[in-house]
């Protein structure tokens, strides 16, 4: 052991550093619902492609995946099936909440028979407000109805209404008691959702509620897939009859 007897030197504590800072806020994640319109390409908005363009998540019914599948090569996708909606809200929603930028496409407007509604649900269900994660955008689309009343003139020019036939969240004796509404009060009347392959009864009780109020020479617009294509030198079908004014649309 070596004693000294000199004056013992202070200790010399490493220099402190900067005071420690909050925890970093977890990442703020985006969800936009975006309208694809009624599947051509001339006629999504800027803004839907913009959105889509910058997304790294895109969330989406497996159809409406396809129509922007040239838009979403190296993105993150997300497809499921008819009647999935609600899941595929749920997966949008936890993917942006997690801090990803998520796009939900929905076939015409996404508050049109859209996504959006169901995505509010979920949201609302897990308590969520505005300035939460995620921020939420909604970019408006070309809707069905507008582009089927295209094809055949201005049918949209005065009072109308849109009616889903689907009763899948919606019991069907409310559904009758909107048409029947509809048309004893002389709206143009959009059907949409008119038929599927095991619901065909709903389109054949609309007629004859209409029938009870529309003369039988009422011209009516029938419009499956009326831009199928997103090409845009794509030809637009359409048929026409006439019984009870009313332009029955695909979703």
């Amino acid at each position: 052991m070596i004693a000294s007897s000199g004056p013992v030197p202070p200790r010399s504590d490493p220099p402190a550093g900067p005071p420690a800072g909050p925890e970093p806020a977890p990442a703020h994640g985006t969800l936009s619902l975006v309208g694809i319109g009624p599947g051509a390409g001339d006629h999504v908005t800027p803004a839907a492609l913009a959105a889509i363009g910058e997304a790294e998540v895109v969330v989406g019914y497996t159809t409406y995946i396809k129509l922007v599948r040239h838009l979403i090569a190296g993105k993150e996708v997300i497809r499921t099936g008819m009647t999935e909606e609600i899941g595929r809200a749920r997966a949008a929603v936890e993917r942006a909440r997690a801090g990803s930028k998520v796009v939900l496409v929905s076939s015409g407007d996404a508050g049109v028979y859209g996504m959006a509604g169901l995505v509010f649900e979920v949201l609302r269900d897990l308590g969520w407000r505005r300035g939460d994660s995620p921020a939420l955008r909604l970019i408006p689309g070309i809707t069905a109805l507008s582009s089927c009343g295209s094809l055949v003139g201005a049918p949209l020019g005065h009072d109308f209404c849109a009616i889903s036939l689907s009763d899948l969240l919606t019991p069907w004796p409310v559904i009758a008691r909107r048409i029947e509404a509809a048309a004893s009060a002389d709206f143009v009347i959009g059907l949409y959702n008119p038929a599927s392959g095991r619901r065909t009864k709903q389109i054949v009780e609309a007629q004859r509620i209409i029938r009870k109020y529309r003369e039988g020479t009422t011209p009516v617009a029938l419009s499956r897939a009326p831009i199928a294509s997103w090409s845009t030198s794509s030809s637009p079908t359409s048929t026409t009859s006439a019984t009870t004014r009313s332009a029955c649309s695909r979703r």
